[in-house]
């Protein structure tokens, strides 16, 4: 539950998912469940190149199960807060 309420405070700010087929796709943050599924809205391929069937794609719902890593912004990550949220979740309260 950690990661989920901390991707909420997210919504509206633009994130690279890569998947874990190679994929990376940009885009802003519309909405994001319990699950780690990921709406984004305004997308782009990073390796425009490599995945050209991609580039009509404007919005897209990605399942949380392919995703490899979320990057985030450098001005959306609070490292105090994580550590708080993470130290509270440790403790069990």
């Amino acid at each position: 539950m950690l990661f989920f309420s901390y991707f909420k405070e997210l919504v509206g700010k633009e994130v690279t998912v890569e998947l874990k087929n190679d994929l990376a796709i940009t885009g802003t943050l519309h909405s994001v469940d319990q699950y780690l599924n990921i709406k984004l809205e305004n997308t782009r391929v990073v390796d425009e190149a490599k995945y050209p069937h991609m580039l009509s794609v404007k919005n897209c719902f990605i399942r949380g199960s392919v995703v490899r890593y979320v990057q985030l912004p450098p001005d959306g990550v609070d490292v105090d807060i994580l550590h708080d949220a993470t130290r509270r979740e440790a403790r069990g309260t």
